[in-house]
């Protein structure tokens, strides 16, 4: 027989194996919190692709309820439909967003620049903000007049520039257009990329379905089973809903400006339902803009468009939201703000518009684990 294993070398040894196995966790732990910080900006891509695709699947699942036909049948009548709802906005009122645009972008420059001055005059410190002042003014040590400073003449005799100031001057607008240009082209890249993912994940759903399954370990594949099924119709009740409180909130505010008299307020309707998909944040935002812009009009204008922010407010969160949002996905308040600023700070806009369905996610996952857990207790008990 052989001799019993000295307690003391098995101790030591099981507490080798655990703290092994426990720095090995930590380790990958560490590596996939520094892979999703420095290729996050990818990571939600994917999920805004991911999120389309749901939003695809399940208007498509709700035309089949009406048309019992194909799914791909199914899907490219939906694709059709929203192709055809938004080339007619760019062709009926392409002119009007364009020209609405400008003006928005002009008053909000200007009442910036009203309440700089206001602050200013009042004695409270602006620097800290980043104003942008086409003609900056400097007091006089005396106190008198202000005038604007003006930069050293370097020209030539007769009002040229030097070719140095040409050259600057060049250098800085090339600089400027190869930025703009880099960014138009990596937002429409971004655009395409979530389009083309949505229709992929939307065509063949089953597909991917099972290719996600089949990265689970077989013995927890029916529980990963459930929990992508649950995941995947939390997602798309959640989406119905918000694009229906979207449409609502676009629908009121363009009316309800349009009847005050706001200017651009078929364009300040379309950023407020743009901005309904961000809870809480996306409504100050959108506020804020909106009276901003009602300035211009008056502070009858302004004082109306402020009330009508508040109505509309009041409508999405004492009435969708109970009547639409409860159903689909139940978080406290509190607990989505926190999570919509801490996501925000650390991965900015990205975080801050896709805190609520990554939240809806985690949520699932958590009341799977806690009636999992509650079903096994109480196996064990009797």
């Amino acid at each position: 027989m052989p001799p019993p294993a000295d307690p003391r070398l098995q101790a030591r040894s099981d507490l080798a194996w655990a703290i092994t196995v426990g720095g090995i966790g930590v380790i990958l732990f560490l590596a996939a919190l520094a892979f999703s910080w420095y290729y996050a900006a990818a990571l939600f891509l994917l999920f805004s692709g991911m999120l389309l695709g749901v939003a695809l699947n399940a208007m498509t699942s709700l035309l089949g309820r009406v048309l019992p036909w194909p799914h791909p049948v199914r899907l490219a009548i939906v694709c059709v439909a929203l192709a055809a709802v938004l080339a007619g906005i760019v062709f009926l009122g392409g002119t009007t967003i364009a020209d609405q645009a400008k003006v928005l972008s002009d008053t909000i420059k200007s009442q910036l620049g009203n309440i700089k001055g206001f602050l200013d005059r009042n004695g409270i410190d602006t620097s800290f903000f980043d104003f942008n002042a086409a003609n900056t003014a400097t007091a006089a040590p005396d106190g008198g007049s202000t005038t604007p400073t003006q930069a050293p003449s370097h020209g030539l005799p007769g009002g040229l520039p030097s070719p140095s100031a040409l050259a600057s001057s060049g250098g800085a607008i090339v600089s400027q257009t190869f930025k703009l240009l880099l960014g138009t082209v990596s937002a429409v890249g971004n655009f395409f990329i979530v389009l083309f993912l949505g229709l992929a994940f939307a065509a063949q759903p089953a597909v991917y379905r099972s290719g996600l399954l089949f990265l689970a370990p077989a013995k927890y594949r029916d529980q990963a089973t459930v929990i992508v099924d649950r995941i995947s119709y939390t997602l798309e009740r959640w989406l119905i809903a918000q694009i229906t409180t979207m449409f609502a909130v676009f629908l009121v505010t363009w009316i309800g400006l349009a009847i005050i008299g706001v200017q651009s307020s078929f364009i300040l309707g379309i950023q407020a339902g743009l901005l309904a998909f961000i809870p809480t944040v996306g409504a100050i935002i959108a506020g804020v803009i909106v009276v901003l812009a009602s300035l211009a009009s008056g502070w009858v204008a302004a004082v109306s468009a402020f009330v009508l922010f508040l109505g509309v407010h009041a409508m999405e969160s004492y009435v969708l939201t109970p009547l639409i949002q409860r159903q689909a996905l139940d978080i406290p308040p509190a607990t989505l703000f926190a999570f919509q600023i801490l996501l925000g700070i650390v991965f900015g806009v990205w975080g801050l518009t896709l805190a609520l369905p990554l939240m809806a996610i985690a949520k699932v996952m958590i009341d799977y684990f806690k009636s999992d857990r509650h079903t096994e207790d109480a196996a064990a008990a009797i």
